[in-house]
Order: C-alpha cells, then structure tokens, then sequence
C-alpha cells in the first residue's frame, strides 16, 4: 500500500500492489561466473519463477545466464507466461521496460513480492548478478528498480538527520509505485501526491537518461558509503555514526584499530554485524518461531504468539523477527518477558537481549494532549540477537563454517485488548501506518496508535476487537497486510 488515497469503506474497489518500476541498466557483468554443466531441481519453494528478457541482452549470453541460474537452483521459464514472477532485463532503460510489459499483453512490474498469478517483477540485470553470486534470490533493493534514485536520495537525507526531506522523497517514491501501470511519461504523475519539483526532476531525468547525477554522486560519496555502514550496526544511530566520520573513522576496521568504546548493543552489532546485515529468509522466521513459542508457552501456557512486521506482510526477507505476545486473560501477560529470556538463554540461544518494561499509563493518562501527540508505543518489550540453527552449516561469516546464524528477534508483550492496535502497528509498514494515522487524525479527527483509537472530541476510546474493526471506525476498506508494502 502506498500512501496515496486510503480506501473508504463502500467505495471503489479493487487494489492493486504497487507496480515497480526497473532502474536504468547497469554496467555489470556477469561474465565472471561460471556455469556448472549439471542441473538441479528449484530449490525455491515459495514459487519464484524467472524469465530473461533476450532483447538486447543476445541469444547466447542469455542463454548462458539461464543455464547458471537453473544450475544454482532456480526456475527459468524460456517463454514468457503468467507463471513468470521475476523479469530480468539488460541495456533496458525504465521507459523500454514499461513498453514491454505493456506488449505483453498488458501485464504490468508488480509488487516488490512477484507472486505467481500476478504482475512479475520487472529487474534490472544488477539484480540477477546479484542473486547469483549469493547463491539465492536476494532481496529487491531500490537499485534495481527506478525508484532507487528517489529512495537514495531519501536514504542520504534520513543519514544527514533531515526527516523531512528524506520522508519527501520516500512519499514520492511510493507514489511512483503505486500507479497502476508503467511509468513513461512525466504527465503521467500530473494530479498526483507527493510528487515536487525535485523529484519530478529526478524522475524525469530517470526516464530520459536511465540515471540520475545527483543519486549516483551520493552512491559514490565517501561520507554516504561510511555513514549507510555504521548506522547497519545494531544500536548505531545517525549521530553516533555523524560522529564517528568527522573522527576520521570509515571501516568497521576503523573502530577496532581506534578501540572506540562501544555501548553493550553496540558491541553486539559489531561482533555479529556479518550476520545481521545477512537478510533473514524464510527458514529462519520458522526456528526462530519454533523457540519463542516453546518458551512463552513454558513461562505462560495459553499465551497467543503472533508474528508481525514484513514477514507477516507476506515478505520473503527481513532485517529481523517481529512477534506480539498476549494472553486471553488480560493482565497474566504482564512481566513474563525476563523469565521468557531466561529460558531461552538457558539453552544458549540469546547472545543479546534488552528489556524494556511496560511504560504504558492508565487510559486516563492516554488521554491527556502531552501523550495523544506521539505513537505512545510503550508495550513490555526485549530487543534480542538470538542463535538461530540453521538446517546446513556454511552460514557467511569470518571464520570456519558454522551450523548457525545470529537473527535480530523484537519481542513484544501486549494486554488483549490492545491486541489489535498492536498487531495494526507493528505489521506496518511505516508509509501504511504514517498514512493511516495522518488519515485518521485529518479525516476523522481521531487519534490512532498502536494502544487504542482515541477520539478527542468526545473523549471516548473506540474498542475493537480485530483490525477489520479499526478499519470500519475510520469508514475504510479492510486493507490485508499483503497489500500494506507501502
């Protein structure tokens, strides 16, 4: 979902995932890898099928590239068919890509999910490179796609502390993306949000010319490149990291030769940083379920154990796991979170953990001004690093091989009633939840936060007791999580 107009309840229907759009073509070659001359089965379960575009990528290089993909374990349709769910394309700048997908008989880039029975992904080479050389399908970054130059430019603007700026260009970014066809003309956006002069000018740029100076000037900065690495660390914000480059400080290298003193989290993030910025796949979601169910389930049996954020979006990569816990009984919830992690660090899987108690007030509290202006997220909740075991050793790391991964895991405890204000919060994503509270607040002059929907007029609070309750109280459309990517 993109923060375009949310939809009103008994009003047009119909939503669709919004469509990306490919990047300009990138200069990368794949001519460095090799291709076994055996086969195997897809190892990919969740239905990925690709399909190599052979205009001007050539007949034989294409079908080199197949055959490397299909030797690596992935799906390679030689024809193209609604089976197809990732498009990759070379030399292919956003406008060709767009007139392509629409010859085939109007099948449009889909989300950044590519499922079968819908739009496919429309990628850039870079992508393929880069899913090859992991071995699997990597995550689609905004590299690979035409809104990577408004989401760098958003990204360099979050690390240089300006919110307002950054969130400019990530609106504009989503709006790109939630058009409902490819994006080949600049009247195209004419009448639509989030769009100003200067990311009109980027996006006009990206269609003339496949590229944008400004996003791969940042791209090469050496304070982007710094300042994107130290704030991948666990714990590290943009101050810290601001902080440390006017020292002088670059690498991870940097901070260990310097012997900079590091907060607990910190070190952490250091010490298991090749494994955090690993994405989190779907085998991990699962161990890392089966653990923290066993768990809560020994410290509180009956409690729900619900999984939130991305992957609950429908997401085949993360940055980490999100689960709420609560219990029917409202107030047999509280506290259990420190003997929760005792019993996982009895087994030895917590290499970090951080809890922070329930700082949340009474109903009455909630209600005063001071508090209804912020998310007033303030659940009982542990920021951990678990050990996650994984079904094969040869995890990425320095070092010898290992049979597991260190897995970023938030924990969140929550009263029942709060269950549903919760789960809506912490599903995200953060351009769905930014939206739906801003349309909230505006348009019906409501307060909504992961706590309760409060309205200030009255001085009520609207109880519910799903999410498809809070979405009728706004007089909305039900919108699933699937279709919350913002």
């Amino acid at each position: 979902m993109a923060p375009g107009p949310l939809r009103r309840r008994k009003g047009p229907g119909g939503h669709a995932d919004p469509p990306p759009v490919p990047c300009s073509p990138s200069s990368s070659s794949s001519s460095s890898l090799s291709c076994s001359s055996s086969s195997s089965s897809p190892r990919w379960s969740s239905g990925l099928t690709l399909y190599l575009v052979e205009r001007r990528m050539g007949r034989s290089r294409r079908a080199f590239l197949s055959g490397l993909a299909r030797a690596k374990g992935f799906r390679v349709d030689d024809a193209y068919s609604p089976a197809v769910t990732h498009v990759v394309m070379e030399h292919t700048s956003a406008a060709q890509a767009a007139r392509w997908a629409q010859q085939q008989g109007g099948t449009q880039g889909g989300t950044q999910e590519g499922t079968q029975g819908g739009p496919p992904i429309l990628l850039d080479i870079t992508w393929f490179t880069d899913s090859m050389a992991a071995g699997r399908p990597v995550p689609v970054e905004g590299r690979h796609q035409l809104g990577e130059a408004l989401e760098t430019l958003a990204e360099a603007a979050a690390l240089e502390g300006n919110e307002g700026r950054s969130l400019s260009f990530r609106r504009a970014a989503s709006t790109l993306k939630a058009l409902p066809g490819p994006l080949t003309r600049l009247s195209q956006l004419e009448g639509l949000p989030y769009c100003g002069a200067h990311s009109r000018g980027v996006i006009q740029e990206m269609l003339e010319d496949g590229a944008s100076r400004e996003a791969d000037g940042v791209r090469q900065s050496d304070r982007f490149r710094a300042m994107k690495l130290f704030t991948q660390i666990f714990g590290v914000g943009v101050k810290t990291a601001d902080g440390w480059y006017r020292e002088g400080l670059r690498t991870l290298g940097d901070l260990r030769e310097r012997g900079k003193k590091l907060t607990r989290m910190q070190e952490a993030g250091v010490r298991h940083y090749e494994d955090l910025k690993t994405p989190v796949e779907l085998s991990d979601v699962e161990a890392v379920r089966r653990v923290v169910e066993e768990a809560v389930l020994q410290v509180l049996p009956g409690a729900n154990i619900t999984l939130t954020g991305g992957f609950r979006r429908g997401k085949r990569h993360g940055h980490d796991v999100d689960f709420l816990i609560t219990h029917p009984e409202e107030g047999r919830e509280a506290g259990i979170l420190p003997n929760v992690m005792s019993c996982l660090e009895s087994q030895g899987l917590v290499l970090y953990q951080h809890t922070q108690e329930n700082h949340y007030c009474t109903p009455k509290a909630m209600a005063q001004p001071a508090s209804r202006t912020n998310t007033m997220d303030a659940f009982e909740r542990c920021f951990s690093i678990l050990r996650v075991s994984r079904p094969s050793p040869g995890v990425a790391s320095r070092g010898p091989p290992r049979d597991w991964k260190a897995v970023r895991v938030d924990l969140v405890v929550t009263p029942a009633s709060q269950f549903p204000f919760a789960l809506l919060g912490w599903t995200g994503s953060q351009h769905f939840e930014r939206e739906l509270r801003r349309f909230s607040r505006q348009e019906r002059k409501l307060i909504l936060n992961s706590h309760a929907l409060y309205n200030p007029e009255k001085k009520t609070f609207l109880p519910a007791a799903s999410e498809e309750e809070i979405f009728r109280h706004l007089g909305l459309e039900f919108i699933p999580p699937e279709e919350r990517n913002a």
